[in-house]
């Protein structure tokens, strides 16, 4: 997680070519106690200032003499490997607006300044960009991990037992860096409780869960299913683990968040990776929405009437198609009711015999225990599928989401 003292040491670059505006930047960043904010009044010098300095954030005008803000993005670009600028654009012009961020802009603020929604945007810009680095940290992590693994495999079937016991202690490390990506504990939303499970097939898997608050006062949830299975599923699920967090910090619209997502694993996913994913919003007052991409029924369980709902698929897998685009459908519970998400690796789980555990088994749980609420339906999941399987190890990755409105 971005504290704030994180965010208020960040280092910030004010660009405007009248030195009164500069003046005014800084004054105002300096009231709200950031601690490392840096200005400059000619264009020419911002790319070598970023590259001796990686700001958090750069506060650039638009309209200057010489090289405009548009030609300095053009510059950063070249420097920032990943193509993520850290810009806040400053302009008096509204048709510049949407061209600079077309150009790569991450947020916009108009002349004459508002200083109170100007502070809010460098807060907000300032986490987000924070949150992108940890991600990249953690990726760094989980792929120096791979390269290892992967150097060693041949050694390890000749290494003798304490050798390999150090090897066991290698993944472990690649199976906690990842499960510090899932939430560390539970969060409690208002009316709301909340009951979640992850157990990969092997250290490490494709399946994750995660909830976010909203400044919006909606919550969203999501589980995702990756393709494949161990360390190159931990890897894609890391990164649109990431990429979901930091589009969502940004106050995107869950469509756009998922148009977004798709394309990023069109353009950097292996041709036979995807991902299914059920991704929800909810308020207080049970009033919410959901997106199905590609992932198994979700189930709904009435308290009212003691029936169940499907919550069906209606959109393509994440890094399928580039043009997919996601479309959100409503989404209501009310007091007692019940929302089952869950990866097919619950479904898919197996007897000795070769018996799958199936879709009736789950409904009959949920039907069985849903009057006692999201506690008994969870307990119970966990045990039947104990018993079912007899001890035999997962043949895939199980998780599931139990959301219960108890107000």
């Amino acid at each position: 997680m971005v504290s704030s003292a994180d965010i208020l040491s960040a280092r910030i670059l004010v660009v405007d070519d009248h030195e009164a505006n500069v003046r005014l930047i800084e004054g105002m960043l300096r009231i709200a106690g950031y601690t490392c904010v840096q200005s400059t009044t000619d264009p020419s010098e911002v790319c070598e200032l970023y590259r001796q300095n990686h700001y958090g954030l750069i506060l650039l005008d638009l309209q200057m003499p010489g090289l405009d803000g548009f030609q300095v993005m053009e510059g950063l670009k070249e420097i920032e490997g990943d193509g993520y600028l850290p810009v806040l654009v400053i302009t008096a012009q509204p048709g510049h607006k949407l061209r600079a961020l077309e150009a790569g802009a991450k947020d916009f603020v108009s002349k004459p300044f508002d200083l109170a929604e100007l502070r809010a945007r460098v807060h907000n810009i300032l986490e987000v960009r924070l949150l992108h680095l940890e991600m990249k940290r953690c990726n760094q992590v989980l792929e120096e991990a791979v390269r290892d693994l992967e150097e060693s495999r041949e050694v390890i079937r000749l290494k003798t037992l304490e050798e390999k016991k150090r090897s066991e202690q290698e993944l472990a490390l690649a199976q906690e860096t990842q499960e510090s990506l899932l939430p560390q504990r539970l969060p409690q939303f208002e009316n709301f409780r909340i009951h979640a499970f992850n157990n990969p097939t092997r250290y490490v898997g494709g399946d994750f869960y995660d909830f976010l608050q909203l400044s919006s006062g909606e919550w969203m949830g999501v589980v995702a299913d990756v393709s494949g299975k161990g360390m190159p599923a931990a890897l894609l699920s890391s990164m649109v683990l990431g990429a979901l967090s930091m589009e969502f910090r940004a106050g995107t619209q869950p469509p756009e968040v998922l148009n977004r997502v798709n394309r990023l694993l069109c353009e950097k996913s292996l041709p036979a990776q995807f991902v299914t994913l059920f991704l929800f919003l909810l308020r207080p007052d049970g009033e919410g929405q959901f997106i199905s991409a590609g992932h198994n029924a979700a189930y709904l369980f009435r308290s009212a009437t003691g029936t169940i709902e499907a919550l069906t698929p209606e959109a393509y897998f994440l890094g399928m198609f580039d043009s997919a685009c996601y479309e959100c459908r409503a989404l209501h519970l009310y007091k007692g009711d019940i929302l089952v998400v869950y990866s097919d690796g619950l479904t898919d789980a197996e007897t000795p015999q070769g018996e799958m555990f199936g879709e009736e088994r789950l409904l009959e749980i949920i039907l069985r225990e849903g009057p006692s609420g999201g506690c008994a339906v969870e307990r119970s999941f966990l045990k039947v599928i104990q018993d079912f399987t007899q001890g035999l190890p997962q043949t895939d990755d199980i998780t599931f989401v139990i959301v219960e409105k108890y107000q």
